[in-house]
């Protein structure tokens, strides 16, 4: 009797540890899998002066900038597509003058890429680009003739070619040696100038109208852009962007750039300064002199903006 109730214990205890070896092992798989990474950020950056019986004198101020970066990226095995939309808006208000728009910014960046294999960074890509901006502008203190608008201009890129992607080191460099140039100004007043390079209106002996201005303009060429974008010291993000691009048919080997440089610093989770430049050329982009109270178009001139702000960010 003491054998076989110790033969019906050993039974039912290692029956039992076989049981709970199998409960304890099963695991639950997830519902999905998602390939896309999305990012989302949001930022205000205000600036104020302010005098009270300051003796050297000065004009109390305050400026402030919206700002708002989203990327939605899809990446699955030998496909890459990349999509970012960028917007910011900024005034300035002073004591004595009008409110005056500082910053304006609407850009659309989407490129797709297929690669042979998954250990390759070389992608056969095609890229479409669209940056316009949000309200018209102007040569201050004039605040009656805009010298640009909404879609005035509004610049399209589309266009095929090999794009070089490293993650690990946040550089991305692409080359396309056949792009789509779309200059679009639907403000006619502008279009009737000529401004951003679209054939001006022709007009007769005395002043009459005959052929209204162009609101588009086509051009087909080479187009280079980089992205290095990486942290560079402890709280410091460098984000750097350069655009190049030459007509085939319009002064080919002149060569319209556009380059941007940011430093991010982070203060602190929701705090964070920031230092940029903004530098740009184009042939098609006269400046404008005024010369005994007359506006006169001159030649293309580089343009530079620089950036110092610190605000709030968020980031979902």
């Amino acid at each position: 009797m003491r054998i076989k109730t110790v033969i019906t214990v050993l039974f039912i205890l290692i029956t039992s540890s076989k049981i709970y070896s199998q409960v304890i092992i099963t695991t639950t798989l997830p519902d999905s899998i998602t390939y896309w990474e999305k990012n989302n950020k949001l930022g205000l950056d205000i600036n104020q002066v302010a005098f009270i019986n300051w003796s050297v004198g000065g004009n109390n101020a305050i400026s402030g900038v919206v700002k708002g970066e989203f990327s939605r990226n899809y990446t699955k095995k030998n496909v890459n597509w990349a999509n970012e939309l960028i917007l910011r808006y900024g005034l300035n208000s002073q004591e004595g003058q009008e409110v005056r728009k500082t910053d304006d910014k609407i850009q659309l960046n989407s490129t797709f890429g297929y690669r042979k294999d998954t250990i390759s960074n070389w992608y056969y890509s095609a890229k479409f680009t669209f940056t316009t901006q949000f309200a018209n502008g102007y040569a201050y203190p004039n605040t009656t003739d805009e010298i640009s608008g909404p879609f005035s201009p509004a610049y399209i890129f589309l266009g095929v070619g090999s794009e070089y992607k490293r993650k690990d080191l946040g550089l991305t460099v692409y080359l396309s040696p056949l792009t789509n140039k779309t200059t679009l100004v639907l403000n006619q007043t502008l279009a009737n100038k000529g401004a951003f390079g679209v054939d001006k209106a022709i007009y007769d002996e005395l002043g009459n109208l005959i052929r209204s201005g162009k609101n588009s303009r086509t051009e087909v060429g080479i187009l280079l852009t980089g992205q290095f974008k990486r942290q560079v010291f402890k709280n410091i993000m460098m984000d750097q962007r350069l655009t190049l691009y030459t007509d085939y048919i319009n002064k080919f080997g002149n060569v319209d750039v556009d380059w941007q440089l940011q430093l991010d610093m982070t203060v602190n989770e929701y705090v964070k300064a920031n230092i940029g430049t903004h530098l740009i050329y184009d042939d098609d982009i006269k400046a404008t002199e005024e010369i005994d109270g007359v506006v006169v178009a001159k030649g293309p001139k580089i343009q530079l903006k620089q950036l110092l702000g610190v605000g709030l960010s968020y980031t979902f």
